[in-house]
């Protein structure tokens, strides 16, 4: 078994510990969902470290005050030097904005957090039909990184980082019914199926892109209250709650749920995204800046075998692929 690679991070280390002492001076980003949440502060410590970032996000001028804010804490700018947080429209659940997103990009990119997602959702659907969660969470991320591949591969060294999360323990990829047409729908099984659908994406992008120098993880953040949650009900939350503090097969009990800063929850993305640290590491999945142990699941801990599947992770993408044909 090859062993777990472990930082001198912990679960409350922040992204600008994370991030101290790394230069990204020349290097371009783009954040998806950089408008909310631990998008923010992900673009944040980029920016600070040197990095010009794209915040990729659907309300534009949500996009445009984060952007100004972060800006702002930079101090005034040499004069002529290029913008160091730029917005632009991405809608994942739109096929045509993923595309055209991708089709502007001109010039390399060197990391691509694919941060943006929605939880728990009633059932919708997207005009091709999709669920909505998996649309949002994986597809719309899948067809915007292979549509970047190209920039990505002309970094050289690119790193593509997708938040997936603890949830994925909840459903593997249902291949037999990916969009819940024949199965009743459930809010945290599709999440499940789609932050499952997140590190299989991983898995195969880090062998079909290792020729091209592109590295690709997979994060749990942690806990933390952002806008992510506005589907979940407090019965929901009380739930989660009860989970955390099951007692476990030694007799043992789980620590109760503990909610994360923003700050804190963002330091595993920046961790995957930028840290020396992780130089080169490909196709893991990674939890409060360690890497996950696998098949020993807790309530908010560990990586499920089947989302580590390589066999189940070549099947994704042949399926997505066949998706975005449509």
């Amino acid at each position: 078994m090859t062993d777990l690679i472990t930082t001198p991070f912990t679960a409350t280390s922040t992204a600008a510990e994370v991030i101290a002492g790394v230069d990204l001076t020349g290097q371009r980003a783009v954040v998806t969902g950089g408008a909310s949440g631990i998008g923010v502060e992900t673009a944040r410590a980029l920016v600070t470290a040197g990095a010009r970032v794209t915040l990729a996000v659907r309300d534009v001028e949500a996009g445009e005050r984060v952007a100004a804010e972060i800006s702002a804490g930079l101090g005034r700018p040499a004069t002529g030097a290029p913008t160091r947080v730029a917005v632009e429209r991405l809608d994942l659940a739109d096929q045509a904005s993923v595309a055209a997103f991708a089709h502007r990009w001109e010039g390399p990119l060197h990391i691509l957090v694919n941060n943006a997602g929605i939880m728990a959702a009633p059932l919708r659907r997207t005009p091709e039909g999709f669920e909505l969660q998996f649309a949002t969470n994986h597809l719309g991320h899948f067809a915007l990184a292979t549509g970047l591949h190209r920039a990505l591969a002309a970094a050289g060294g690119a790193r593509v980082v997708s938040v997936s999360s603890s949830a994925h323990h909840n459903s593997p990829v249902v291949f037999d019914d990916i969009h819940f047409l024949h199965r009743d729908y459930e809010p945290w099984s599709a999440y499940g199926q789609s932050k499952t659908a997140n590190v299989l994406f991983a898995v195969e992008a880090a062998r079909r892109w290792a020729d091209d120098g592109i590295v690709a993880g997979a994060l749990m953040p942690g806990g933390i209250r952002t806008n992510l949650q506005r589907y979940v009900s407090e019965e929901d939350l009380e739930r989660l709650r009860a989970a955390a503090a099951r007692t476990s097969g030694d007799g043992t009990s789980a620590p109760p749920l503990r909610w994360k800063s923003v700050e804190q929850g963002a330091a595993t993305s920046v961790l995957l995204a930028a840290s020396p640290l992780v130089e080169g590491v490909t196709g893991r999945y990674f939890e409060d800046c360690h890497e996950a142990e696998t098949g020993v699941l807790g309530a908010r801990n560990g990586v499920a075998a089947y989302a580590l599947d390589p066999a189940s992770a070549t099947r994704l993408w042949h399926v997505s692929l066949d998706m975005l044909r449509r």
